[in-house]
């Protein structure tokens, strides 16, 4: 059972927006977990890695093969979230089609001519959701991607030199087919490094493919008054909440800096990650360990993430198997440092 899962407050006993202590951080990861995996079955390692980078303030990619599911967990994802602020009248959940074709205006919006105020005005484009799915986003051409890296990085988009923001929520999953298939753009490291996870969505095992027939008619069901939603200024809380009370204890960052520096040192390493993959690493490594019941950072949230993390900003020297046995090796030392220390908060 998930950790998540265990939390003993009831869905009522969490007013509406207060989410003061991570007990409440978890009850809104436990809501959008049970929406997702009630539309997502056999996928319960990605959506609690996709929960862990939405209450990081991260974006994720995966790599797969179509029909493996991506747009159903986008949009579960996006169908949990109940905006609190009609008034902006923001989507919750954007689908943007990448191809060669696409324009930057096609997703970022465009400045248009009202006639009956004689005045231009902006019309903003599908990105402008909480939850944005990027499908095929290497099919696209670099001028298209350039302008989604603004988005990720910055939250915000340029159209004809005027800035707009995009909401505090702004979540980008993005898919990308794997790169043998014609017609693809490899991304940028610097648009890859802005993606907090590359997951790789492989089939489903054989029992979860029967559930999936089986269970076809009831999962078309968003609307489960069972299952509530929650809201876009209960994320955001869940996020300061994180924050504030899942400690990092130093020795924690020792150990972070220390495999890091063990990988670039690694004959078998070409490229290492940077400093700021530590930096978007630390909020991701909060996140798991307050949704395994903790308030504070382990060795086996490094453990589980590092790979997630550093996986697609490592090049690693041709013949070299994989990211993990690299990691397995420079990170056994500064585990053992790190085990021999007390991590609880201090």
């Amino acid at each position: 059972m998930n950790p998540i899962d265990d939390v003993n407050e009831p869905a009522a006993a969490m007013p509406a927006g207060e989410v003061q202590t991570l007990a409440d951080a978890r009850e809104v990861a436990r809501r959008l977990r049970a929406r997702m995996a009630a539309a997502v079955l056999g996928r319960d390692e990605f959506i609690e890695l996709t929960l862990v980078a939405l209450l990081a303030d991260g974006h994720v990619l995966l790599e797969d093969y179509p029909g493996s599911g991506k747009t159903t967990l986008a949009k579960a994802l996006g169908n949990s979230i109940l905006d609190d602020r009609p008034e902006d009248q923001i989507a919750d959940f954007r689908r943007v089609q990448f191809t060669p074709d696409l324009l930057p205006s096609d997703v970022t919006g465009s400045t248009v001519f009202d006639a009956a105020t004689a005045s231009f005005h902006f019309r903003p484009g599908p990105i402008f959701a909480h939850v944005v799915l990027a499908d095929e986003i290497n099919r696209t051409s670099p001028k298209v991607q350039s302008a989604m890296l603004e988005a990720m990085a910055e939250k915000q988009v340029t159209v004809d030199n005027v800035t707009h923001r995009l909401d505090a929520l702004f979540f980008v999953i993005a898919t990308q087919n794997p790169l043998d298939l014609a017609g693809t753009y490899p991304l940028p490291a610097a648009q890859l490094d802005r993606f907090l996870f590359k997951l790789r969505m492989e089939h489903i095992d054989r029992d979860s493919e029967l559930q999936v027939l089986a269970s076809w008619r009831e999962r078309r069901d968003v609307d489960r008054a069972d299952l509530p939603r929650v809201t876009r200024s209960q994320i955001l809380a869940a996020r300061r909440v994180i924050d504030e009370q899942v400690n990092v204890a130093p020795e924690v960052q020792e150990c972070l800096v220390d495999v890091v520096r063990g990988m670039r040192a690694d004959e078998r390493v070409v490229q290492g990650a940077s400093t700021r993959s530590l930096v978007l690493m630390l909020p991701a490594l909060q996140a798991r360990a307050a949704f395994h019941g903790r308030d504070w950072v382990g060795a086996e949230d490094i453990e589980a993430l590092a790979p997630r993390v550093f996986g697609h900003r490592v090049e690693l020297a041709p013949g070299v198997g994989s990211i993990h046995e690299v990691l397995k090796d420079v990170a056994r030392e500064p585990f053992e440092r790190l085990a021999r220390t007390t991590l609880a908060r201090r």
